[in-house]
């Protein structure tokens, strides 16, 4: 082979040196438009990330700031969860160990499931013989329950009940109507093949005469089919003054039973825009694993009513005296705080919650949803609780002030957020058995859903007592002595009867409420699951 000439060499040398400069040019170029696009990327990419809905940007806010970190209502989590947050139960985690068992596990419903359908003989509504208007008195629960009483009465005296007017004169002073809190169309579609409902009464008979009374209270069908059906004869409307507590808890026909579970877990619904925040705000809880609904009864009202002034400065006993004596529809006007205490009437104070909950084996990392409006003295009275308990949560606490707005100047549609969340909660706690209390223990009973702790004040307040005398300390013994007390009252039992030996008012007072626990009367058991559960006597 010839070899080449320098001047060939020379030219090879120098046609190399040229191809090699042209892709080095290129890179360069590429190099740059690389270098330029993946920042334009990454800037594009980050301002995507961090851009969610608006109101779970407002959430996420309040997760990651504390503006006010001197009360415990405006702050999430406390300051240092910020930095290392706690880390909480996952429920399917704790299916694995006793844990779940212990603390989150839902009682055997035994076999029974609703049942509330008429049955093949009930009749669609006859010709009506008036109408009933209905006044109805107490807060969200209270109404709540009494205008069920009132659908189930509209049928016994064969009337056209008209949709009833909300309590807006009580203690809250509610000014909320009957289609702001309850879905109207609703209730009156649902139960058309049960009562005729109208909005209003028709105009000729707005000016008619009509008698205004109170039904007498805990009453049975002989009452509203003789004297109270008997007044159509005379009178175009009646007039319910009241609707809490008008009719028996027990001895009624079934299909009276019925239709009341009907109306009160079917056709009573939240109106839209409270069932869509109390359903956001259950998912923000669920985010922070199982959470218990702790319906803490410590509001102004309630010791004000009750009379109960433990772990109060005087200052706050002399104010809640004050309220009581002021109050024109609260009878008892004077009150022995500690008898009753150690009667096991008044509520647990939040940091005797702690005491409990800790006893029963809650861990600190447990998530709380407080059930309640404003607690009475504020940090004060929680700040022991808070302790325990850092993921103490609330609806303030969940959603912006922009997204509770529509609700904040409304306590019963504040309290039907609250009711929300506590029956789809894991496990729910009150502290007094108050109307909405029952309301929700009894509802979770009909949905066989999650697990509900009555906690036995009575005895607890002779164990907290021991506790602050020093005769006893938390740990093991107290810890055993509070489950052994609580084992029967988790479980899914029959409605209680009266008292024995009580008599008149007292006896049915005395009685378990049919809200609170609508077994017997609409759940059942099928036959092939009877056989399994004969233990279980109903």
């Amino acid at each position: 082979m010839k070899n080449p000439t320098l001047r060939e060499r020379r030219g090879g040398s120098m046609q190399r040196r040229n191809n090699t400069v042209v892709p080095l040019g290129m890179l360069r170029r590429f190099l740059g438009a690389s270098v330029f696009s993946i920042v334009v990327t990454s800037f594009f990419f980050v301002h995507v990330h961090v851009s969610p809905s608006p109101s779970d940007h407002k959430f996420n806010d309040k997760i990651l700031s504390f503006r006010d970190p001197q009360s415990w209502t405006r702050e999430l989590v406390p300051p240092h969860l910020s930095k290392a947050p706690l880390s909480v139960p996952k429920l399917k985690d704790s299916r694995k160990d006793s844990d779940y068992e212990k603390l989150w596990k839902p009682p055997s419903n035994h076999g029974f499931i609703p049942c509330t359908k008429p049955t093949p003989n009930y009749s669609t509504p006859g010709r009506s013989r008036g109408y009933l208007s209905v006044h109805t008195n107490g807060g969200l629960n209270q109404m709540r329950t009494g205008i069920c009483d009132m659908v189930a009465i509209a049928r016994i005296i064969n009337a056209t009940l008209v949709i009833p007017e909300l309590d807006k004169k009580s203690f809250w002073h509610d000014t909320s109507n009957f289609s702001d809190i309850f879905d109207e169309e609703s209730f009156i579609s649902s139960l058309a093949n049960d009562i005729k409902i109208i909005k209003k009464l028709p105009k000729k008979l707005v000016n008619a005469t009509k008698i205004v009374m109170q039904f007498r209270s805990w009453s049975g069908m002989d009452y509203y089919e003789n004297e109270i059906a008997a007044l159509w004869d005379n009178f175009k409307v009646i007039r319910a003054s009241k609707s809490d507590s008008r009719l028996a808890n027990n001895n009624l026909p079934p299909e009276i039973q019925k239709l009341r579970c009907r109306a009160c877990y079917d056709a009573l619904r939240f109106s839209p825009h409270i069932e869509k925040m109390g359903k956001i705000l259950v998912e923000r809880m669920r985010s922070f694993g199982p959470y218990i609904a702790l319906h803490l009864r410590y509001e102004k009202d309630m010791l004000a009513f009750s009379g109960c002034t433990h772990e109060l400065s005087a200052v706050e006993a002399k104010e809640l005296w004050i309220i009581r004596q002021n109050t024109t529809y609260w009878k008892r006007k004077y009150i022995n705080p500690i008898e009753e205490r150690s009667k096991g009437f008044c509520p647990l104070t939040p940091k005797e919650v702690g005491i409990f909950l800790t006893a029963l084996g809650y861990p600190s990392n447990t998530p709380i949803y407080i059930a309640a409006g404003e607690i009475y003295g504020g940090e004060s009275h929680m700040t022991d609780l808070q302790s325990r308990y850092p993921l103490l949560m609330s609806k303030e606490k969940l959603a912006s002030i922009e997204e509770l707005e529509p609700f904040s100047s409304h306590s019963s549609q504040m309290a039907a957020l609250d009711y929300i969340v506590s029956v789809e909660s894991d496990v729910f706690v009150h502290s007094y058995p108050g109307n909405m209390a029952k309301a929700v223990e009894g509802h979770r009973r009909f949905l066989g859903s999650g697990r509900t702790i009555s906690p036995d004040r009575k005895a607890l307040v002779r164990l907290f007592d021991k506790l602050a005398n020093g005769s006893m300390t938390e740990g093991k013994t107290l810890s055993n002595k509070i489950i052994d007390l609580h084992k029967k009252r988790l479980g899914f039992r029959k409605r209680k009867g009266p008292v024995s030996g009580t008599k008149g008012l007292d006896r049915f007072r005395s009685e378990e409420t049919f809200y609170a626990n609508p077994l017997p009367g609409c759940l059942c058991r099928t036959e092939s699951l009877s056989m399994n559960t004969s233990h279980f006597s109903v």
